[in-house]
């Protein structure tokens, strides 16, 4: 009810005055047609993101036009008991191996996510442990036995939506695609 009357307003005060009109950003021109007016800001849909809580760009049909990925840059067997990240934050639930991948926080890579944030390491989700620090962070590999040094960690791309990191760690998808830092590497790939 409030967007509806909000657009309803914007007609009402623009309708004598000359020149384009722009009302729609992203989240409008998905479902808000009639907010569309002259010209619409698709600034997130150009990116393959979602603006709608709870979807990913790709249930629209959308591609991501940013992946993030790293690189495997050891692997230790860790102990049953033993704990992970600052201040010890995780626990080992048994013996096990864990991946530690060359991406933290003063990369862009979002503090805030939690224990279980997913994480691709060669196309095989795993999740996040401990806390994220600001180079590093560790990955619990049980369910990627055959994961080595150098292996690619993916932390967000087409296999694994941005929206659903930013999701897991509290944020929004803009906050993460627009907080990478110069430390980052970027490519661009025609595909």
């Amino acid at each position: 009810a409030v967007t509806r009357a909000q657009i309803e307003r914007f007609n009402e005060v623009t309708a004598g005055l000359d020149g384009p009109r722009s009302l729609a950003n992203s989240a409008a021109v998905l479902g808000w047609p009639q907010a569309r007016a002259d010209w619409v800001r698709t600034g997130g849909l150009l990116y393959g993101l979602s603006v709608v809580e709870g979807k990913s760009g790709s249930d629209f049909g959308f591609r991501p036009a940013m992946t993030l990925s790293t690189r495997l840059i050891a692997i230790n067997r860790i102990r049953a008991g033993e704990r992970i990240g600052y201040n010890g934050t995780w626990t080992c639930p048994e013996d096990m191996p864990v991946g530690v991948a060359a991406i933290g926080y003063g990369d862009g890579y979002p503090r805030s996510a939690v224990a279980g944030t997913p994480v691709l390491v060669n196309d095989r989700r795993v999740p996040l442990i401990g806390r994220v620090s600001m180079d590093l962070i560790t990955l619990d590999l049980r369910d990627a036995p055959a994961a080595k040094v150098g292996d690619r960690v993916t932390l967000w791309g087409p296999q694994l939506p941005v929206e659903v990191v930013a999701a897991q760690a509290g944020t929004i998808s803009y906050d993460l695609t627009c907080g990478m830092t110069r430390r980052v590497l970027f490519v661009e790939d025609e595909g």
